[in-house]
């Protein structure tokens, strides 16, 4: 039994002891929602028979006085005016569909106005006495993730609640108080929720209107009882939150360009490279010279590079290079490329735990054999024999760890040199899905079926990890992709389960608002993801990755019926990111929020390669370095957004993921949008040179309708179309 806190304890008291007249109730579906006002707090209390009740608190007066002044029915809700010794509330309750319910409210001061505490808004009162009921929390926020919690009440049986705070619309709040939206929305049963972050330092201003909550409540009747039914509930219930959740625009970035400035400056810019025994290779970070060479590094750079080179059909002169160093990886007596470079790896100063020649983490040997596959799938040779050669050598470290792999071991005796994240929290709990992803590369090189066989038993050992499966964005998502390919191949439902799993790993570690405080005012951070699970800011390598494999993942989707929250949630992530990963170039930062303290290397404001960290609104950013393995974020973007037209001078952009794309010359272009109908896409008629653009005819393929473009200011045309549609575009 948790403790309670005062303000839980005269809650729970005032329903146990209701006695309060109703101000509102309405019906919607099964659920009764009726609004109560108490001395210090307005109340929307949720009821479904004989279930029990969940209230939320919509206002707060510390020491009461609270007292209404108008009520005003509106067509889907109400609108509550209230004063108090604070100052005065405005609070809007809407029902925006069965089991949804929404909360805004806003407090103008009656004098300047410090903040030291506020109780959550969420209390789960009893029938009789104060600590009758019991739940489950699955999860809640961490730092500045969504500010959302999940959970269950399962004493009484009243199903499952997911709360979504959209803390983007606490941004005057943040700023004029310098408090930061992170860990805001968490706490114990029966005390959960949102409490406004304590404003001890600077006041709220007297007389200036400013929101102080913006809740999405969506319930559910049930309670799963299951693994793989819990993750479907979230994804679904998450999917609906976030139908209801202000989303911001986007606008359209000039990839091509960045692309163009990225790779002079990779190429170019001497912090980028090291050359060791006549070989050039990619530092991990710009002016970073300490460490020795990272085969990761290499590889995170030349597959994104090839990828261009194929879309584009222009050689890049760095990528032949690179790849001819990748045999000086290569150990001949363990049999296995290494993390270091051997050569130099007794440079190692041991100052980090990783940093010594023969140690391993656990997810950098299979990581460089995942795209080493790639390379040999594409049919390069010497890639290929890289890889088969260090396949029995990985296959034995599964094997030795019993397909769980603890954080860093030994390469030479597989001695564990740090078996847990945390105390109790495990090793690396999603690398059994990236071994699998090579062992069906493997699979799909050779045709042998030991490795599908590798594959399934490192896959099954993902079961019953829940939301704690997570351990890196990027191979999180790889392992979903993975598991997506060992359903197809085998039919088992069990695989595409566990990758709905992976995903909602992902979906718990992204940002569904926007930091608009501070030095966050100058780049937008909606629906961007952290790369681990207790990491305070955001970095282009993972998110680049994720954001590839995200795409792979609906291709190898086609043919397969996967939940539509599923395809809702990846397309808008790829549509956002595509939008913001344009600011983890310093370029297009002020310099004055670039951190004067760097951890690896250095960071040029005016060189284009990508800061690996951005952070909260209150913090600089740039504090780990400029990452030149990040350096494949255009390379990632172009040939996936872009759809070329041969000897045209335009492209065609869309900010969604797209498929089936084909073009015949003198027929129309057709492609397919992919998420969700219900929400929207911007596609681009991009313009290459300076020639006037012909004119287009855009429609939804079987409609009559013809959209209408807009002109920019540099000649593209602009058009909206939704997801989920079938486009046809043709021009004279």
């Amino acid at each position: 039994m948790n403790a309670l806190s005062p303000w839980a304890i005269a809650a729970c008291n005032t329903f146990a002891n209701l006695s309060l007249p109703c101000l509102y109730n309405r019906q919607v579906g099964t659920y009764m929602y009726t609004v109560y006002c108490s001395d210090d707090s307005l109340w929307i209390s949720v009821e479904r028979p004989k279930q029990g009740r969940i209230a939320f608190r919509a206002a707060y007066s510390p020491g009461g006085g609270l007292k209404i002044k108008r009520k005003s029915e509106t067509d889907n809700g109400v609108t509550i005016r209230l004063s108090s010794v604070v100052g005065s509330f405005k609070v809007d309750i809407s029902f925006p569909d069965d089991g949804l319910l929404r909360y805004t409210t806003s407090l103008n001061p009656e004098s300047d106005l410090f903040i030291p505490f506020w109780p959550r808004d969420i209390i789960i009162p009893g029938s009789n006495e104060l600590t009758d009921t019991e739940g489950d929390v699955l999860l809640s926020q961490v730092g500045t993730r969504s500010g959302v919690i999940y959970f269950n009440n399962t004493k009484p049986k009243s199903g499952s609640v997911l709360y979504l705070q959209n803390l983007t619309a606490l941004a005057d709040y943040n700023q004029q108080t310098e408090t930061s939206a992170g860990d805001t929305v968490g706490g114990q049963w029966p005390e959960l929720g949102f409490a406004l972050p304590p404003a001890i330092d600077k006041p709220l201003a007297a007389g200036k209107e400013v929101i102080i909550s913006d809740a999405i409540v969506v319930l559910n009747d049930v309670i799963a009882d299951k693994e793989a039914a819990v993750t479907e509930q979230y994804l679904n219930m998450l999917a609906q939150a976030y139908m209801q959740l202000p989303k911001p625009d986007t606008i359209y970035q000039n990839w091509p360009d960045a692309l163009e400035k990225g790779l002079h400056d990779l190429v170019e810019s001497s912090g980028c490279w090291s050359q060791i025994n006549g070989h050039e290779y990619f530092n991990a970070y710009v002016s970073d010279y300490a460490t020795p060479p990272e085969i990761m590094v290499q590889l995170a750079v030349l597959l994104p590079l090839t990828d261009y080179e194929e879309w584009s059909g222009n050689k890049v002169d760095i990528t032949d290079g690179t790849k001819e160093a990748l045999s000086t990886f290569y150990d001949e007596k363990l049999g296995t490329i290494m993390r270091w470079l051997p050569a130099v790896a007794n440079t190692l100063e041991g100052e980090e735990e990783q940093k010594e020649p023969m140690v391993m983490d656990s997810w950098y040997l299979h990581h460089p054999l995942l795209n080493l596959s790639r390379l040999a799938l594409k049919g390069d040779v010497v890639a290929k024999e890289l890889f088969l050669n260090s396949l029995e050598f990985a296959i034995k470290v599964a094997r030795h760890f019993d397909y769980e792999w603890p954080v860093f071991y030994k390469m030479d005796t597989l001695e564990v040199v740090k078996a847990e994240t945390q105390p109790g929290k495990g090793g690396e709990k999603d690398v059994p899905g990236l071994y699998a992803h090579i062992m069906l590369q493997a699979y799909e090189l050779t045709g042998k079926k030991r490795f599908l066989q590798e594959a399934e038993k490192s896959a099954k050992k993902l079961q019953g990890l829940g939301f704690d499966l997570f351990y890196q964005a990027n191979n999180t998502a790889f392992s979903a992709g993975a598991l997506l390919r060992l359903h197809k191949i085998t039919g088992k439902k069990l695989y595409l389960e566990l990758s709905y799993l992976c995903l909602a790993g992902i979906f718990k570690n992204v940002r569904l608002w926007d930091c608009n405080y501070g030095y966050g005012k100058n780049f937008p951070s909606f629906f961007c993801l952290f790369p681990l699970n207790d990491a305070p800011y955001t970095a282009v390598y993972e998110e680049q990755e994720v954001f590839c494999a995200i795409h792979d993942y609906l291709k190898h989707a086609e043919g397969i019926e996967i939940l539509p929250s599923v395809s809702l949630l990846l397309a808008e992530y790829v549509k956002y990111l595509v939008n913001r990963a344009i600011y983890y170039y310093p370029t297009m930062l002020p310099k004055d929020m670039l951190s004067g303290e760097v951890k690896m290397g250095e960071v040029d404001p005016n060189l284009w390669i990508a800061l690996e960290d951005l952070h909260d609104g209150w913090e600089q950013s740039g504090q780990v370095g400029q990452e030149v393995y990040g350096a494949g974020n255009a390379f990632g973007i172009l040939p996936r957004h872009y759809l070329r037209i041969p000897d045209k001078n335009f492209m065609i952009y869309v900010d969604y993921p797209t498929s089936h794309f084909t073009y015949r010359k003198g027929a129309p272009v057709t492609f397919n949008t992919l998420g969700d109908e219900r929400l929207t896409t911007k596609l681009m008629v991009v313009k290459m040179d300076k020639h006037k653009l012909p004119k287009f005819t855009v429609s939804i393929s079987n409609s009559k309708e013809l959209l209408k473009g807009e002109e920019t200011k540099e000649g593209h045309l602009h058009y909206v179309v939704s997801g989920n549609q079938k486009i046809r575009i043709s021009w004279e």
